[in-house]
């Protein structure tokens, strides 16, 4: 039988001003235990969204959390703009770093092969070569005319952030499609996950679970979180909360309202785990 941990454990692991990389919402969120972040009060995060986020950036930002962000846009989705996002960019007060979705797929996928970069030719001549000084633009070298690519280095993330679906005792984690929740684990130099359930079983001896399943070896620690994914939505499990939602995005549109908001939900007695 695997060990547990609870939510706060793994919340303890992710230290301050580290590499976090978050998969999409739809893709396994943890709110859990970027709820329990903001309560141990973390700063400094670097946060490496694949490709795209919305609520986990927000809350993070908006607590006071985060350094910096990467990742291919923020929003709320069909409840507008992510406020407490857009204020920190427009601010300043926390670093933007402009990518695309592809150049995130593609730098992730080379931290996942062990591979120390990747060619990408499809964002030659965009405007955003002039904001990354880490990519470089050279020559194909098996071309044998004219054929410039972009040369990305890898993405290893110092640590990963996922919620699964299911995990069994010997530790597997079932995520089903989410593959950003597969290829984050992978790439990661440490993953912590919580889950919504208990497997009775190896996850591993059935044909139709194995390929969205994480192995042992590349999750540090798990807890065991039903509805963790919470207000977000984990397909095949429970939709968005969008009664919530809808209620958040309309509190962060002001400093007053996101704090009020957060004291309920998020540190007051009672709030959310």
């Amino acid at each position: 039988m695997v060990s547990q941990n609870s939510i706060d454990d793994l919340a303890r692991r992710i230290g301050d001003g580290c590499l976090l990389a978050l998969p999409k919402p739809e893709a396994g969120a943890s709110m859990a235990v970027l709820r329990a972040l903001v309560r141990r009060g973390a700063r400094d995060l670097r946060l490496w969204c694949l490709p795209a986020s919305g609520l986990q950036v927000d809350l993070l930002v908006g607590a006071g959390c985060v350094a910096s962000v990467e990742c291919s846009g923020v929003s709320l989705g069909e409840f507008g703009a992510a406020p407490r996002f857009r204020r920190a960019a427009e601010s300043g007060t926390v670093r933007i770093v402009d990518t695309t979705c592809q150049a995130m797929y593609a730098a992730v996928q080379a931290g996942e092969k062990g591979s120390p970069f990747v060619a990408l030719r499809g964002i030659v001549g965009s405007d955003i070569l002039a904001h990354r000084d880490d990519w470089r633009v050279m020559q194909n070298p098996f071309a044998s005319g004219e054929d410039p690519v972009v040369v990305l280095p890898a993405v290893r993330p110092d640590m990963a952030l996922i919620h699964a679906r299911l995990r069994d005792s010997r530790g597997n984690l079932w995520v089903g499609n989410a593959r950003e929740a597969i290829v984050l684990a992978h790439a990661a130099r440490q993953t912590v996950a919580t889950f919504e359930a208990h497997y009775d079983g190896n996850l591993l001896d059935d044909e139709r679970m194995t390929a969205g399943t994480i192995a042992p070896i590349y999750v540090e620690a798990a807890a065991h979180a039903p509805r963790g994914a919470w207000p977000l939505a984990l397909p095949g499990a429970y939709p968005a909360d969008r009664k919530h939602l809808a209620g958040y995005a309309a509190a962060a549109a002001s400093e007053d309202g996101f704090a009020a908001w957060l004291d309920r939900h998020v540190l007051g007695v009672g709030a959310a785990a």
